[in-house]
């Protein structure tokens, strides 16, 4: 999972419903974790106007009048997340190197080189989209997993911009110096492949969390598996116990009755015609829960897999137009006392765009193997410990 991803915690929640009923015009007193709201009539919102009350954290609903609990599951932030995604479902920002400075690539800033100067030159503008999804991943019996994440993809070549995605973020965020969006010129027809490019990129991307909590999910499902056959086991041997003694009983009856007088003969037949009845329904119950053991009690198993099963929402909530420019960006690195100048293409917000390979063995520079030394060319890290490996 990348970083252009938003946890909704609890602080992100009350941060943003502060944030979204002062920007309404609503006053808030705050007690605690209770808060005290006071929604105006002529406010412009499909939330009930009048006295409200907040209940941080609390996740049980509460049967008082305008009272509400308030966290990330919870009916009201989900209420307000939608309205402010109806009010503002498609903007626009620019991004140029002003508002992002620019970016240093992973394969030299883990490296054991140093960039003395930068400069970047533009060549023309490009338009990508982020879409800001909302993600769920919860289970029938237990909340899970809640996130809002941003997928950019330039608008012409569909290209995956993760980088951006990050720059999107930060700069749309809920800071004092946050950008603020214009209105976009989108229009739907354009928008929908781009839309769809986007969700499988982000349904691919969180595919190992989904992986790893069904995973989850299956471990707890198992345990409750084993938990159910281990008690039906203990039943089980509790009716077999009854069902022996049961049989024993109704033997010795039946002995009693060949050798009894004539009254107690009739008292010990109306005996076992009852144990005997209740000795049928023990039976029918054993038989019946022997054949579910044998077969792994697959009803009570589909239940409890069932309540385990994963549901995974991917809803868009906002689409932005995004301008950034592209063009050409000059690194100059140091290396003790060598030198050496690059240009690669570039984009403001978006960062390097192209590949650049070591020298020497034509591996990709990346993060995990970047940079090492500028001597014949870019060597990578692995190369150079090959070198110094032999020189010893």
């Amino acid at each position: 999972m990348t970083d252009a991803a938003i946890s909704v915690t609890q602080s992100v929640v009350e941060r943003f419903t502060d944030q979204y009923l002062r920007s309404l015009g609503c006053s808030i007193e705050k007690h605690d974790d209770r808060w005290d709201v006071v929604v105006p009539d002529e406010v412009d919102t499909e939330l009930a106007t009048g006295n409200i009350t907040l209940v941080c954290g609390d996740e049980e609903t509460s049967d008082k009048d305008n009272e509400e609990p308030l966290h990330p599951d919870s009916q009201f932030f989900q209420q307000i997340l939608t309205e402010v995604s109806k009010q503002a479902p498609a903007g626009k920002i620019s991004i140029d190197t002003e508002r992002a400075e620019i970016q240093i690539p992973g394969w030299i800033q883990e490296g054991n080189v140093e960039v003395s100067e930068t400069g970047f030159t533009p060549y023309y503008d490009r338009t990508a989209l982020v879409i800001l999804f909302q993600v769920g991943i919860e289970t029938v019996s237990e909340y899970q997993s809640e996130l809002l994440r941003a997928i950019a993809v330039d608008m012409r070549t569909e290209e995956s911009l993760p980088q951006l995605e990050k720059t999107f973020l930060r700069l749309t965020s809920m800071a004092d110096d946050a950008v603020e969006s214009t209105q976009s010129n989108l229009e739907k027809a354009g928008v929908q492949p781009l839309l769809a490019t986007a969700r499988e990129q982000l349904v691919d991307r969180i595919q190992t969390t989904v992986d790893e909590i069904h995973q989850e999910a299956s471990r707890a499902a198992d345990a409750e598996v084993e938990e159910y056959r281990q008690m039906q086991q203990q039943r089980l041997q509790e009716i077999e116990e009854t069902h022996s003694n049961l049989s024993s009983k109704i033997d010795e009856l039946g002995e009693a009755i060949n050798s009894s007088e004539q009254t107690e003969r009739v008292q010990a037949l109306k005996k076992r015609k009852q144990l005997k009845f209740e000795y049928n329904e023990i039976d029918a119950e054993l038989t019946d829960l022997r054949e579910r053991r044998d077969h792994g009690f697959p009803e009570r198993q589909q239940e409890i897999r069932e309540r385990h099963a994963l549901d995974v929402r991917v809803t868009p909530l906002t689409v932005t137009q995004v301008e950034y420019e592209r063009g050409e960006i000059e690194l100059e690195l140091v290396e003790g006392e060598r030198r050496r100048t690059i240009t690669v293409g570039y984009g403001s917000g978006v960062g390097v765009t192209e590949e650049i390979h070591c020298s020497s063995c034509n591996r990709v520079l990346t993060r995990q193997n970047p940079v090492q030394s500028i001597k014949d060319g870019f060597r990578c890290i692995e190369c150079t410990s090959k070198d110094v490996s032999q020189t010893d």
